[in-house]
């Protein structure tokens, strides 16, 4: 992937901000599309001088805005059917019943904290159209983590490209293995405190019967 997105670089360097923006955009509708690597990759091609960081930046952003608002719109639109269009497998159908859970909850937090988990960015995003949480609500909070969100994967690989000037693919390794480090941990997080919801729950529930 760093050899090809080098090799478009050196031919046209304006496609490579299509690219990025698309990638985004598309990443929040199709989780299977690689945005975050693409940005990453981006950020190590920026460190050797060949694109502009800040555009990587401002293109990133605004496509991941642009793809979660069109799935908040999808949502809104389409409602439960769009839910099982999009999200249809075990894993997202939880996904999905924990974002329903947690807008109710704490709607800043998981919009904002969303953006960082492969899938779970989706399942929010539909799941705040379905429920026709507050357009202006979602596309304010949407807006600070589509910019948080650009400006991790662009800097994660810019600095990775900057530590590894002379062999640039080890940076770019370095960068997607601290993502995804990243991206574990998160869901890690998640998933201990929904079996704490869970058990909760449960004892709350034992006790009243």
């Amino acid at each position: 992937m760093f050899d090809q997105f080098t090799h478009l670089v050196s031919d046209a360097s304006g496609w490579a901000y299509v690219i990025i923006l698309l990638f985004a955009l598309l990443d929040a509708v199709l989780p299977i599309v690689p945005s975050e690597a693409t940005v990453i990759t981006a950020g190590v091609v920026a460190a050797g001088g060949d694109l502009s960081l800040p555009l990587v930046i401002v293109t990133a952003a605004a496509g991941a805005f642009l793809g979660d608002n069109s799935a908040y719109l999808i949502g809104r639109r389409f409602g439960d059917g769009a839910k099982r269009r999009f999200l249809s497998g075990e894993k997202a159908r939880k996904r999905m019943q924990w974002a329903e859970d947690q807008l109710a909850r704490r709607s800043t937090e998981l919009i904002i904290a969303a953006r960082f988990i492969p899938g779970g960015r989706t399942a929010v995003a539909l799941t705040a159209g379905v429920v026709r949480f507050p357009w202006k609500r979602f596309a304010t909070l949407d807006t600070i983590a589509a910019v948080s969100w650009a400006l991790y994967a662009a800097l994660l690989g810019y600095f990775g490209g900057r530590a590894f000037e002379d062999a640039p693919w080890k940076g770019l390794l370095l960068a997607l293995a601290l993502a995804l480090v990243v991206t574990l941990a998160t869901e890690g997080v998640r998933a201990l405190l929904r079996r704490r919801r869970d058990h909760r729950a449960h004892r709350t529930g034992g006790a009243g019967s």
